[in-house]
């Protein structure tokens, strides 16, 4: 079977790592240079056959881990191992649930939705299960988190640093919380909202409360987006009796977020014009007229008295 450098290299960076070996003190145990150990862990060379054996017995692994002939696990044995350690969880006791999956992570140790799936696991029984010690179990489970930090699955990466600020954010330990706000993509929801609660908690709260109501602005925006998208296609159909029923829904939602008599109004104009309502044109342009110094009524609201927002003069954001 033909190697693949990239992964011994990974590989022996991982378990010596884990047995807090530098990389001169395996050089030294092996009896080659540091700048070999380098090259091997950086996956530019490979190590010479002859040393493959003292290297797994130093790194506490066999040939096969070492040379990664167990690579990945499909999908579905995944899931069934998942289960059945779901399904032990209901007696064993948690030192043997823990045992068993990273004996499985041993033996696929570059398998990364395994070891997303039983980090997750893990993690999620100590604290629903209210293990004793169980901050005896923190560097493994960070370990793993931080193993998979860099997937290129957009899913695991996300999960795995998700998980890692979870993990961080009970420690009270903020800064490394934050740090993990960096793997989710900047125009995540849950990247804001995760970074809201930090400043509240590190005593930003006026920071907290701004990035709050960004979010709500924001959500609020989409929201109003899709109705109206929703409102076109359904009057593209001729669907009237749907087009009626989502300009009701976009007036009562820009009521209840108090975005002013303008914008509640607005909506509806399209819908007078297609059914040729002459009476009702006229009322809503009238309204219209009369309300549009109100245009941003919204930035008066309390809702969001944290943000600032541009002067008529200088142009107000549409929503």
């Amino acid at each position: 079977m033909e190697v693949d450098p990239v992964k011994i290299g990974n590989v022996i960076k991982k378990y010596r790592h884990e047995l807090g070996l530098t990389q001169e003190e395996m050089a030294n145990r092996l009896g080659v240079t540091t700048p070999a150990v380098n090259k091997w862990e950086n996956n530019n060379t490979l190590p010479d056959i002859g040393l493959l054996a003292p290297i797994a017995r130093l790194l506490g692994i066999t040939t096969d881990i070492l040379l990664s002939f167990k690579e990945d696990l499909p999908d579905e044995e995944i899931g069934v191992f998942i289960k059945a350690l779901d399904k032990k969880s209901e007696t064993a006791p948690y030192d043997d649930l823990f045992a068993e999956g990273t004996e499985k992570i041993r033996e696929y140790p570059s398998c990364e939705k395994l070891i997303w799936n039983v980090a997750t696991m893990l993690d999620a029984w100590r604290l629903a299960y209210d293990v004793p010690e169980s901050e005896q179990y923190d560097d493994q489970i960070r370990e793993w988190y931080s193993r998979v930090l860099d997937s290129d699955d957009p899913a695991i990466r996300k999960s795995a640093a998700e998980s890692l600020y979870g993990f961080y954010y009970r420690k009270e330990d903020y800064d490394k919380a934050a740090a993990c706000l960096s793997y989710l993509p900047e125009d995540d929801p849950d990247r804001k909202s995760r970074h809201a609660d930090i400043l509240n908690k590190t005593g930003k709260t006026e920071e907290a409360f701004k990035e709050r109501e960004e979010l709500l602005l924001a959500h609020l925006n989409r929201l109003r987006i899709t109705l109206n998208a929703l409102y076109v296609m359904y009057m593209e159909q001729e669907n009237i009796a749907m087009v009626h029923k989502l300009l009701d829904k976009q007036s009562s939602l820009v009521s209840i977020f108090e975005m002013g008599a303008y914008q509640t109004t607005a909506p509806a104009l399209d819908l007078a014009a297609y059914e040729q309502d002459v009476d009702a044109t006229e009322r809503i342009m009238r309204t219209l007229i009369e309300n549009y110094d109100a245009i941003s009524d919204f930035t008066k609201s309390d809702l969001f008295a944290h943000l600032s927002f541009k002067t008529p003069d200088e142009g107000v954001p549409k929503l």
